[in-house]
């Protein structure tokens, strides 16, 4: 099975207070570093190392475990996804065509955070910009999961609490990725390569943590109770926000501002977007952009392959559960790959490989779908195991720098909204690639009990995968270790 790696900033898809070091250590040794005191300017700020613990680099301070926690509740989210699967196929009886238009309506949120980072950056929710906007962010989250877990019996109450608990993950995203940013900007491209690390690492071991349990628990209890499980989840995010390091600010003169109209506001918010639109089209923004748009938006065959290997392989829940698990180590593998080897590497180099190397791989789903595997002595759910594996290492790897990039291009003073934008059409670009996925498993007819057009489905889309790469000359042909400078 191929793994699709949603950008959520993943998605990702798919990410600290500035104090690190130079970001060269191992991928996943925490080390303590003792010694002198010393002193380092990064962002502003000022810095004394004593003994601190460290992860991919960076120093675990109260701010960077805020973030870190909070990617890790996004990994950790992962014990839902089999079992909101499941509820769709087997108590909603949807087919593969409609599982996949509701999974790309539930990407929606993630489409427009720009808007949450103009909010979080503008408007003090109780005198603070991110602590506030975390702690919101967790609670609506339990919300949309404990009403999955009692009155939702539809698929548009389903479609919307998925929605709501995908908002939820996407506006507390936003919040701790302007953090990320205010420390990235300027940074070389090792510096930026080990904050991303950590963030992604975060997620990784959150989906490690959930993968096992996300099946095996249905198997025991039901989706319901899994349901009922995960809305405990977000209210991580709302506990770690008493860890970041955030001054209140006082007055509530710019939120009234912004409810009464003030003229002096819309016209602040009037110069910001003609500075987030200055920022945008500078040539080194907005052509990168265009390439990760088109490479996202290539169609995909995953939610046909989840009915097939279900439906006509007989995979349980427990077995799917092993392989979210292997594919949860692989994506942690992969970032440990991108934060050893491949940080360094010209960005165009990383996408080409990654990509034919994804394609190539990608068509051994036609092995599983045709039964290949097994005359070469390879059962299906080994092989299920390899594939997913070798993919999900492939999609992490080439997916960090997609993140690292866009974080060194956000000017000073709108961290969030222009991180949060450049990401949001790169989201864009996974949502219309589903949707494509969708319409091409019905012209295909590929339902839930019908697979015969299967393996056209998935050489095609493999191929699909192949059409951005005449257009890498759009990404920048190296990367030195300082950033671009955004001209404003």
């Amino acid at each position: 099975m191929s793994v699709y790696l949603p950008l959520s900033s993943r998605e990702d898809d798919p990410f600290i207070d500035g104090r690190i070091s130079d970001g060269n250590e191992g991928t996943l040794a925490m080390e303590m570093e003792e010694g002198t005191s010393t002193s380092k300017s990064s962002g502003g700020s000022s810095r004394r190392k004593n003994s601190r613990l460290k992860c991919f680099g960076v120093d675990l301070s109260p701010d960077n475990v805020a973030v870190a926690m909070v990617y890790f509740v996004q990994g950790v989210l992962g014990l839902a996804k089999l079992a909101v699967s499941f509820y769709l196929k087997d108590d909603l009886h949807l087919d593969p065509a409609e599982t996949a238009v509701i999974t790309g309506f539930s990407a929606l949120p993630w489409l427009v955070k720009p808007l949450y980072g103009f909010i979080s950056d503008s408007i003090p929710l109780f005198g603070y910009r991110r602590r506030s906007y975390l702690v919101l962010s967790g609670l609506l989250g339990a919300l949309s999961w404990s009403l999955m877990a009692t009155f939702v019996d539809t698929k548009y109450g389903a479609a919307f609490c998925i929605l709501l608990s995908s908002f939820s993950v996407a506006f507390s995203d936003v919040v701790v990725d302007s953090m990320v940013v205010e420390r990235a900007r300027g940074e070389s491209q090792s510096v930026s390569g080990s904050l991303q690390s950590l963030c992604w690492g975060s997620s990784a071991f959150g989906g490690i943590v959930s993968s096992y349990f996300s099946g095996s628990l249905v198997d025991a209890y039901g989706v319901r109770f899994v349901f009922g499980v995960t809305a405990l989840l977000p209210l991580i995010t709302s506990a770690v926000a008493v860890l970041v390091n955030e001054q209140r600010v006082l007055g509530p003169a710019r939120v009234s501002n912004v409810l009464l109209g003030n003229s002096s506001f819309l016209e602040s918010s009037k110069e910001s977007i003609i500075q987030l639109w200055n920022a945008f089209r500078q040539p080194h923004v907005f052509l990168p952009t265009v390439f990760i748009f088109l490479w996202q938006a290539t169609p995909h065959s995953d939610s046909a392959m989840f009915f097939f290997t279900t439906n006509k392989l007989g995979f349980t829940p427990e077995f799917l559960g092993r392989v979210k698990l292997v594919t949860s180590v692989a994506s942690l593998v992969g970032v440990g790959l991108y934060n050893g080897f491949l940080k360094n590497v010209p960005l165009r180099k990383i996408f080409l490989a990654t990509t034919i190397a994804g394609s190539v791989l990608g068509m051994t789903q036609v092995f599983l779908v045709t039964g290949l595997n097994r005359q070469f002595g390879m059962s299906d759910e080994w092989f299920a195991i390899g594939d997913s594996l070798i993919l999900t290492v492939l999609s992490q790897a080439s997916f960090m720098p997609v993140l690292v990039l866009a974080a060194k291009l956000c000017p000073e003073g709108m961290e969030a909204t222009l991180f949060a934008t450049l990401m949001s059409i790169s989201n864009g670009g996974s949502v219309l690639g589903g949707l494509i996925g969708a319409g091409l498993t019905k012209v295909f007819g590929v339902t839930r009990d019908k697979f015969d057009n299967l393996a056209t489905l998935v050489i095609l889309c493999n191929l699909t995968s192949l059409l951005p790469l005449p257009l890498l000359r759009l990404l920048p042909r190296d990367d030195t270790d300082t950033a671009p400078k955004v001209k404003m």
